[in-house]
């Protein structure tokens, strides 16, 4: 098993710099993204690759990637202080390992890192929702989160949310609706995976997401943001985020 990989439920999840990436495994990327992705070009997907810095790759027994998540690390200030930020974005796993948490715990354990390497400076993830499935990690991981169907986001939330996508997305974001529409597509989640069925649609968190983000068929994406900490995380995401061990 490669350093610093973690297996779980037959998948092994390993976090590497997306430098490393060779033309094979872009090529297993691409062909799990277009599958569940409609309305996107080759192009696309390698643009949102490159504004990256760190891939988390999920790989089954034969080592064939099975999920992926692209993270890019920024840093920003808001009141003259300094905060830093975890950015997701395309997140795939295949269909037939929906039940696996080897992404999920890898990713706690892997901003748990950042967070203790500049454990004084406020950490937060930024988050742009095309569908009510990744929507639904806000709540099972946090405590606080927005935007949310309960609570008003704050002020100095709203406001860093408004700044980091404005860096980002330009006037694309629209800070009213707190969506970003793209003048042209840059992709939206076949059919199948981004409606909820009759079930999850009952659901208070999907309900929500599906009334704030009412263009998520189209690809509109909702911009969310919380707190990376012990204190707003949830037990069991807190302690994959504090390193412990199950």
């Amino acid at each position: 098993m490669p350093a610093g990989a973690i297996a779980a439920n037959h998948l092994t999840s390993q976090v590497i710099p997306v430098g490393t990436l060779t033309s094979h495994e872009r090529e297993e990327m691409w062909h799990l993204f277009r599958r569940f992705y409609d309305g996107t070009v080759r192009s696309l997907f390698e643009t949102d690759l490159s504004e990256k810095d760190t891939l988390l790759l999920l790989r089954d027994s034969d080592a064939r990637i099975q999920g992926f998540s692209t993270i890019a690390v920024g840093q920003t200030e808001l009141h003259d202080q300094p905060i830093r930020y975890v950015f997701s974005g395309d997140t795939i796993v295949d269909r037939a390992h929906w039940g696996s948490q080897a992404l999920a715990f890898a990713w706690l354990r892997y901003v748990g890192e950042l967070k203790r390497q500049h454990a004084e400076v406020p950490l937060y993830w930024f988050l742009i929702v095309k569908g009510h499935r990744t929507f639904r990690y806000l709540p099972a991981f946090a405590r606080e989160f927005y935007p949310h169907w309960n609570n008003d986001t704050p002020d100095a939330m709203a406001a860093l949310m408004t700044k980091l996508a404005r860096e980002r997305f330009g006037d694309a974001f629209d800070p009213v609706s707190g969506v970003i529409r793209y003048s042209q597509s840059h992709g939206y989640l076949a059919g199948p995976v981004a409606d909820a069925n009759p079930r999850e649609a009952e659901r208070e968190d999907v309900s929500f997401f599906l009334r704030r983000n009412s263009g998520y068929r189209r690809g509109d994406e909702l911009v969310c943001l919380c707190e990376l900490s012990t204190g707003n995380l949830r037990p069991l995401a807190r302690r994959l985020f504090d390193g412990a061990a199950l």
